[in-house]
Parts: C-alpha cells; sequence; structure tokens
C-alpha cells in the first residue's frame, strides 16, 4: 500500500549510495513544524538563543564521538539547520585530505570563514576509534537525539518553550556533494542563509503555497 509519509521520507535518501563511505555530505535539518526555537534573524544577521546555542554546540562536538567524521560549513538557522559533513576512511583519520577521493567525491580543506571549535590548526580534532565506521544516518541521527535531550532538560529547568511529540522532524534531507565546485558554492549557500531569511521556505512569515488534495492553497510542510 502507497503511504505518502513513508514514501516521502523514504525518496530523501539516495537508495543506491553508501552512506559509510568516504565522502562529503549537504544535511538539512529542521524542527517540527518549523516552530521558531533557536533564535531569530535581524537585519541579515542569525542571533542564537539559549537553545539556539545549545544545538550549535552539539553540532561541534560530532568528531569526539565519530572520529571519521569531519565538520566544514554549517548554520543554526531559528527552525532548520544546515552543515557540511565529511565521511573519511580510518586509513586517513588525522591526515588532511585534498583533492578529490575515489569516486569522484571531493574532499576539502576547513573553512576560511566560522572554523568550528572543535578544530586545531584548521583540522579536527579526534578521539580513538571506539566503533565500526558510523553512517550519515547514525551521525545526524545521534546529533539530533542528543540535542533532543538537552532541550527537554531547557524545558525542565529553565522554561523553554514545549514542543509537542517530536523536536525535530522525523526525517532529514541530504545532498551528496561531488565536486569542489559544488562545495564551494554550498559553502556560499550557507554562509549566506540569514541574509536571504526574509525568502526562506522555512520561514513561517514567507510560506511556500502548495495545492492541497482538494485543489486549495494552504502552506507547505515536509513533516
Amino acid at each position: 500500500m502507497y503511504d505518502p509519509e513513508i514514501h516521502h521520507r523514504q525518496s530523501l535518501r539516495w537508495d543506491k549510495h553508501n552512506y559509510s563511505s568516504p565522502g562529503v555530505y549537504y544535511v538539512t535539518i529542521c524542527i517540527q513544524g518549523h516552530r521558531i526555537l533557536l533564535g531569530n534573524v535581524q537585519s541579515g544577521v542569525m542571533n542564537l538563543n539559549d537553545a539556539g546555542e545549545m544545538v550549535d554546540a552539539a553540532w561541534l562536538r560530532i568528531p569526539t564521538q565519530f572520529p571519521t567524521i569531519r565538520l566544514d560549513e554549517h548554520i543554526t538557522m531559528p527552525n532548520h539547520f544546515h552543515g557540511i559533513i565529511q565521511i573519511i576512511g580510518r586509513e586517513t583519520v588525522g591526515a588532511p585530505l585534498v583533492g578529490t577521493q575515489p569516486g569522484g567525491i571531493a574532499a576539502f580543506r576547513a573553512p576560511t570563514r566560522g572554523a568550528p571549535t572543535a578544530t586545531l590548526g584548521g583540522m579536527a580534532a579526534f578521539q580513538a576509534p571506539t566503533r565500526g565506521a558510523p553512517t550519515l544516518g547514525d551521525v545526524v541521527g545521534a546529533f539530533k537525539s542528543q540535542t533532543t535531550d538537552e532541550y527537554i532538560v531547557g524545558v525542565d529547568q529553565v522554561d523553554w518553550p514545549r514542543f509537542q511529540k517530536h523536536f525535530w522532524q522525523r526525517n532529514y534531507y541530504d545532498h551528496v556533494i561531488r565536486d569542489p565546485d559544488e562545495l564551494e558554492k554550498i559553502r556560499d549557500y550557507i554562509w549566506k542563509n540569514p541574509l536571504m531569511w526574509t525568502l526562506d521556505r522555512y520561514n513561517p512569515e514567507n510560506p511556500v503555497l502548495v495545492m492541497d488534495d482538494t485543489g486549495a492553497l494552504v502552506p507547505w510542510d515536509e513533516s
């Protein structure tokens, strides 16, 4: 039987791709219902609230949990998150990667703008591997789970706004970055995201209208 919700979620993954293989990935993760929980944008500048700072810090901790993961450009927005993740092979942990990986997947240097504090000298700081090669889903799942748990603590202890059932949407969007030019374009898009907030599809004040089953135009909702 065709289930729109299930099939929509499955369509977000490239079913022929091995998501534990070395490569560079662009991910977008959204707050359930696109609620504004992580801060606000003023004059093209993203201002993180305490919850947004928590999410940002959790992202930067990822390499300490997953030694074969490096982080590139990212941005925490009021109701969603964009980031670039690189999965590297165990044999290259701690080695600088420049150029192109086998299969045409671009490797990259640390970004020159807003480099994450989880790096040392432009390279990610790693702990010794503790498990097998993670998939992209493992990394994103851990990030979502940990930030959800920390947000719940904030709700209980400092009265952060409550959420219903899920903090993040159940799925996320990913894109395999194939070459350095594409990587630079996505880095630039992430860097400029706050400047484009007034036109952002995730901005509730600028909803994207779609046609529902009755033919009526309603705000688009990917949840």
